[in-house]
């Protein structure tokens, strides 16, 4: 449980900070930007297993780098679902998947001091 609030905070904090420096990040509300958060949990726990798994193949090649790609997919995945949320496209997706992961490792190594 605590693990799954961290990558959540990890995720808030990321959108929240990266709408500040990327304009084509809009974020219209903080509810909205909760439910992003929620979202964003929920299709990584149903849908990144199965596209990682699909993807395998390609992420065996690249040495897992194409994770990635695949935690940017479930961010454009999740910024469909939710409204008043733009995350503007593959790029800043990609960016935010990288300092999501950065954020939560973070976080996590905080914790188990």
């Amino acid at each position: 449980m605590k693990k799954l609030f961290i990558k959540y905070i990890s995720i808030i904090l990321t959108i929240y900070l990266l709408s500040f420096v990327l304009h084509t990040i809009y974020i219209g509300s903080i509810p909205a930007l909760l439910i992003m958060g929620l979202v964003l949990l929920a299709v990584n726990l149903i849908l990144k297993p199965i596209l990682l798994l699909i993807t395998l193949p390609f992420s065996l090649l690249t040495l897992g780098l194409f994770s990635f790609i695949v935690n940017a997919w479930t961010i454009m995945i999740a910024d469909h679902f939710v409204t008043n949320i733009s995350m503007g496209g593959f790029l800043n997706s990609l960016l935010a998947a990288f300092l999501i992961v950065i954020f939560h490792h973070l976080f996590h190594a905080a914790e188990m001091r």
